[in-house]
């Protein structure tokens, strides 16, 4: 088999591919088995019938036909390998006319990755927010803590922000009652924001068995983007009562003894998560610092298939109806037009992302150890509250798990770049990111030392 490439733009090639029909004598020889299984010829037991009386059966060029359709596959992707093509998108196939005892010749477009020259990284730098640890960020926790050890008690006045109360809810879009927007006995936190838009205005100040009525704009379900007339009945009034802070109340919530030592480990829970915030903030800003540097094209193939799947999502979640994501983009304060461009940018910058970190990935010849990618099915699988094997298992039908795989490879590319990067707070002082990324190990350096 040989085969040509021919460069159409800078992420599109066409391979020009001839195989020679001797190569396919081995597809030829499967097909016939195949057919022999299948076609009943007098005086032959199923699977004995000669090559030439299926052929007089089914006819000599159906045969090609399906042989070449099985084999071009496989010949597409030795084609690909032979001519190190990076492939990234699926291909677009053309068959010359076939002749039986002929070569077998096809094209075959795809978009390919683009060359991409990356930069010294340690010539990169980033500025990020200091850690800084408030007595109120501490007071934030323990007001948490002590919220999940109240309790609620009837009041008999008008709720206010941070009670709970029990409402009746009606929807109405034109007169008509909106089921999806019609609830009874539902219990909500005044103040919180969860449900539609105006009710917390509505709440504050009623009192139990007053009905109050508001105007908003539903969001979701059939009339999205439509004004609904709703009705709210309060039931009910509670206020949360807190526990007082003191050494009973850290035996009650916590392993310690004593309030002050409940302080304190609230305040390195808050330090810790300060520092993740950090390190999510420094790996934002690294990336984007990337992303500003590198220049390169994009496969507009590839970027047309990401706008289209995520686009896909959400008008397939309102029923493949044009209307009803005209009037969902209504109640976001958009237009299709600002959609599609939104949505075109999300997915420009998401290609980008993905083949920087991989051509990154690829110059360092970065790799991913099983242990890699257990740990990150079993993070997911947590996230998503599934069993682990039961995540696997989804992953497999989905065709998922060279995508994860690639996810973790990129994800390890970015943050052996982080480690060449300066990276500073906003005062001036140098972030140590190994304690968040890690870093080479001693016998490492020590390895490459003595190769020097």
């Amino acid at each position: 088999m040989k085969s040509i490439v021919e460069q159409l733009s800078p992420t599109r090639v066409k391979l020009n591919v001839e195989v020679p029909f001797e190569e396919l004598s081995g597809d030829f020889d499967q097909a016939y088995k195949a057919l022999a299984q299948q076609i009943r010829i007098p005086g032959f037991r199923p699977g004995k019938a000669p090559a030439k009386l299926i052929e007089a059966r089914v006819g000599r060029q159906s045969i090609l036909e399906q042989v070449v359709n099985d084999a071009l596959p496989n010949k597409y992707s030795q084609a690909v390998a032979e001519a190190d093509v990076k492939a990234i998108s699926q291909p677009e196939i053309d068959v010359d006319e076939l002749v039986y005892g002929e070569p077998v010749k096809f094209t075959a477009e795809v978009d390919i990755r683009p060359e991409i020259t990356l930069p010294d990284f340690s010539t990169l730098s980033v500025e990020v927010d200091p850690i800084e640890i408030a007595d109120a960020d501490i007071e934030e926790e323990l007001e948490s803590l002590r919220a999940r050890f109240g309790t609620l008690v009837g009041v008999d006045r008008g709720a206010q922000d941070g009670d709970f109360v029990s409402i009746d809810l009606e929807a109405k879009v034109d007169g008509e009652t909106v089921e999806d927007a019609t609830t009874e006995g539902l219990s909500h936190e005044v103040g919180s924001g969860n449900l539609i838009e105006g009710l917390d205005e509505a709440l504050v100040g009623a009192k139990g068995g007053e009905t109050k009525t508001f105007t908003t704009k539903l969001v979701a379900g059939e009339h999205a983007g439509a004004d609904a007339d709703v009705t709210v009945t309060v039931n009910s009034v509670k206020e949360r009562e807190l526990p007082a802070v003191d050494d009973d109340f850290a035996q009650l919530a916590s392993e310690f003894d004593t309030a002050e030592e409940l302080r304190a480990s609230l305040s390195d829970r808050v330090a810790e998560s300060k520092k993740y915030e950090q390190a999510s903030a420094i790996r934002d800003a690294v990336l984007e610092q990337l992303l500003d540097t590198v220049e390169f094209p994009l496969p507009e193939a590839v970027v047309d298939a990401e706008v289209e799947g995520v686009q896909h999502q959400l008008v397939h979640a309102l029923g493949h109806d044009d209307a009803q994501v005209d009037k969902f983009l209504e109640a976001q304060g958009k237009t299709r037009e600002e959609w599609d461009a939104e949505s075109r940018a999300d997915a420009e910058k998401s290609v980008r992302t993905q083949l920087l970190l991989d051509s990154i990935a690829d110059e360092a010849g970065t790799e991913v150890g099983q242990d890699e990618l257990t740990q990150q099915i079993l993070m997911q699988s947590q996230r998503y509250g599934v069993a682990p094997q039961e995540f696997i298992q989804q992953l497999q039908s989905a065709n998922q798990i060279g995508a994860l795989y690639a996810d973790v490879r990129r994800n390890k590319s970015l943050a052996d770049v982080i480690g060449k990067v300066s990276v500073a707070d906003t005062n001036g002082e140098t972030i140590d990111t190994d304690a968040f990324f890690g870093g080479e190990s001693d016998d490492d350096a020590e390895g490459d030392d003595a190769d020097a």
